[in-house]
């Protein structure tokens, strides 16, 4: 018998979630002050990504934090060993996670893995509480938000020259940021390969916005005209109370989100929730390089 959505509930044991911030609300979590150099026996799990339809079968990005079972663990190994296991607890691949730090405030590790079916999974560390982190693959036909290996839906963005309605047009204090020049649907014609961010500094309650942003405009000035960027907001109001357009028409729950798609407007890649600026280098050079 397939694994119901309670089963999926009872599969996690508890295992803690910090999410992004959602355009309906957010959840937080606090650093440890005095995390050890090496993670504790027994250490569990903390989900960065969102727990919305959105995985598919094919290739998954994985972050997660550690806890020691009070606070979020500011400190760990610069590698994890670990595997991926479906609900009957059959291995399915074996992975390494990679601590990223840089310019966030509390590390996460990376996992990267390929899946083959849309049903539940758990993601786990050797030393772990045994629970891990468990998530769920969707058939496409039951996610809304655009996949990777589609192209990219065109829509207008808020621009310097053209709010749109929204205001302000960009959150990030003490001055927007840079990547309103164009429209989402203008860059998609550029013939460049473009990145595309969703997210409110000036609303995000888990701390992963602003740095985000602000990771993105450094990567603008490094790569200059080599992608286009496009940055939208997540509110249309200064209060954070009414949704923006480029949300809904993203159909997503969460932010913050990068899209990064090819020349073609294919999207080719997504980090979603929260990145560092090492990783958003890394997968920006693999983007110019057509990989």
């Amino acid at each position: 018998m397939a694994p119901t959505r309670r089963d999926f509930i009872l599969a996690t044991g508890g295992a803690l979630l910090l999410t992004a911030c959602r355009a309906t609300g957010s959840r937080d979590g606090s650093a440890s002050t005095a995390a050890p150099a090496t993670a504790p026996a027994n250490f569990g799990l903390v989900q960065r990504f969102p727990d919305t339809p959105l995985f598919t079968p094919g290739d998954v990005r994985l972050a997660v934090s550690l806890t020691d079972g009070s606070n979020m663990m500011s400190s760990g190994p610069a590698t994890f060993t670990g595997w991926i296991e479906d609900f009957n607890h059959v291995k399915i691949t074996d992975v390494v996670a990679k601590r990223r730090d840089q310019g966030v405030s509390v590390p996460y590790w990376e996992v990267r893995a390929t899946l083959p079916k849309a049903v539940i999974y758990t993601l786990r560390f050797i030393g772990d509480d045994g629970r891990g982190a468990a998530f769920e693959v969707f058939d496409p036909a039951d996610v809304a938000s655009p996949l990777t290996g589609k192209p990219m839906p065109p829509f207008d963005t808020p621009t310097a020259d053209n709010h749109r309605g929204v205001e302000p047009y960009c959150s990030l204090t003490p001055t927007p940021c840079p990547l309103h020049a164009v429209t989402l649907t203008d860059a998609l014609k550029s013939g460049k390969p473009v990145a595309y961010m969703v997210g409110t500094p000036a609303h995000c309650q888990t701390g992963t916005c602003a740095p985000g942003l602000v990771a993105l405009v450094d990567e603008h000035t490094r790569l200059k005209d080599e992608v286009v960027m496009v940055h939208a907001d997540v509110y249309a109001d200064n209060a954070g109370t009414i949704v923006a357009p480029a949300v809904d028409a993203l159909h997503v729950q969460y932010e913050p989100i990068i899209y990064l798609c090819d020349a073609t407007g294919v999207v080719v890649d997504r980090l979603d929730g929260v990145w560092d600026t090492t990783e958003l280098r890394e997968r920006l050079d693999l983007l110019t390089a057509g990989k």
